[in-house]
């Protein structure tokens, strides 16, 4: 009975996986030309599989890697662990896992034009869990990417387009295609976050260009617009053709309105809705201090966490959520003070209301197999962080789970992974070490988690319990 190759272990295998590339490319180790056959035996024994899984698939050896002794600097439930992937990125923002492990990112340009964004693709060939192979390439930076089949979704703050992805290519080798052209981006709001459904709709999020429609964007007392002509084509989620070239906005049907800007935005593939968690306003204490306190400031409005359907409303600029009195409450640039709530009694309520200003950057239902059962169809929200809580410390920085039950958000949430400040109390978010961007969800169920600070990508692992 012909004999079955096992994988050497993962020290051994990187070890000979480096000294392996160094003869693919000179053809020769420490002087001594090496046989064909002796590389065919070397990377059989290696992967425990033929050659061509180092070309051909190009993803990392079977086995889950080994976790950093100190999980990457973040800190997570018993019973899971972690590693860093890459580090020294840049602003890396929302990323996805192809079914082979290779790793595709989006990364913004830096504030300033200091430098030129892109999008990544990192493949590991050792099976040690780290990318080893780096490669950038789309002529833009942006925020939003998402994979359905061969079709890679990339968004520019402008644009969406679309690369196609080639068996045993790590980089798309063709020019994208422009599915959406034109798409607003100027002042405040401007990065675009996709979803895709199994119909062939492309959901984007196309943010407020302010923080309330004041006639004066941030200055305090200055009345809202009323009507807000942001609405028309900002302040919202904008179902388009995923299929379908060079639509523009006009193309596209308003979904849902009313969100000031929801950069966590994901398909449940469950019960086949969208979701999303929506950045809430800022400056109740600073612009109108005559009704709301310091306080109020840092704590409201709140973050939320919404199901949107088609035609939902919920509420921007006109309303804001009020997490203590549990209701959608009319803004004080429309005549609010804190309690009227008048045209706001229509407007569609949140799920959850998070603490508010933390920043909600990336939604993930999980649907893998690798942590345990209470996590299944349950949702990560990663929150990027508040700038605006002072005097109080800065708050979000972390990943938080919320349980689902019977395809329903089950009321309550639970950090899951934190530290990625490096201190105790965050006062100025430029301190911070690390900030959580982007989610994804490996084949083998891994959590991957991504920071746009100093460009870390973490890989979180189930090893036991819970």
């Amino acid at each position: 009975m012909r004999g079955r190759s096992v994988p050497l272990p993962a020290a051994a295998r990187a070890a000979l996986f480096r000294a392996l590339r160094s003869v693919l490319q000179t053809g020769h180790l420490r002087g001594a030309a090496l046989p064909a056959t002796a590389l065919f035996l070397a990377l059989r024994l290696a992967t425990g599989s033929e050659p061509g899984a180092l070309h051909g698939r190009g993803a990392q050896a079977p086995g889950r890697p080994p976790c950093d002794a100190d999980n990457g600097g973040i800190t997570l439930p018993e019973g899971f662990c972690a590693l860093a992937v890459a580090d020294g990125l840049g602003p890396v923002r929302h990323l996805v896992v192809a079914p082979n492990g290779d790793i595709y990112a989006a990364v913004r340009d830096r504030r300033g034009g200091a430098e030129q964004g892109h999008a990544l693709a990192l493949r590991d060939t050792t099976g040690d869990g780290k990318a080893d192979v780096i490669a950038r390439f789309a002529p833009h930076g942006g925020t939003g990417i998402a994979l359905q089949g061969r079709h890679l979704y990339f968004a520019p703050d402008d644009a969406v387009l679309r690369f196609t992805l080639e068996p045993g290519q790590l980089v798309p080798p063709g020019a994208p295609d422009t599915i959406v052209k034109g798409l607003p981006a100027t002042r405040s709001h401007t990065a675009k976050t996709l979803a895709l459904d199994e119909a062939g709709g492309l959901y984007v999020n196309i943010g407020s260009p302010s923080n309330s429609c004041q006639v004066r964007d941030r200055v305090a007392g200055a009345p809202g617009e009323d009507p807000c002509p942001a609405l028309e084509t900002r302040a919202g989620v904008w179902r388009f053709d995923a299929n379908r070239m060079h639509q523009t906005q006009a193309d596209g049907v308003r979904f849902a309105t009313g969100l000031r800007n929801t950069v966590a935005l994901a398909m449940n593939t469950q019960d086949r809705k969208l979701y999303g968690a929506v950045h809430g306003r800022d400056q109740l204490h600073q612009n109108w201090g005559q009704y709301f306190d310091a306080d109020d400031g840092a704590e409201k409005p709140a973050e939320e966490f919404v199901l949107m359907e088609q035609g939902d409303d919920f509420g921007w600029p006109y309303c804001y959520y009020d997490p203590e009195l549990a209701k959608k409450l009319l803004a004080p640039e429309y005549g609010g003070d804190g309690k009227k709530v008048e045209r706001c009694s229509g407007k569609k309520a949140p799920l959850i209301a998070f603490p508010g200003h933390w920043g909600p950057n990336a939604l993930l239902f999980y649907t893998g197999a690798q942590f345990p059962e209470r996590y299944r169809g349950g949702g990560f929200i990663a929150f990027h962080g508040s700038w605006n809580r002072a005097p109080f410390p800065q708050g979000g920085y972390k990943v938080v789970f919320v349980p689902f039950a019977g395809g329903r958000a089950a009321g309550g949430w639970e950090v899951f992974a934190d530290g990625f400040t490096g201190q105790k109390e965050l006062i100025n978010p430029s301190d911070a070490r690390h900030r959580p961007t982007g989610l994804a969800q490996g084949p083998d169920g891994s959590l991957y988690i991504t920071d746009d600070q100093r460009g870390r990508i973490w890989r979180v692992i189930h090893r036991g319990g819970r």
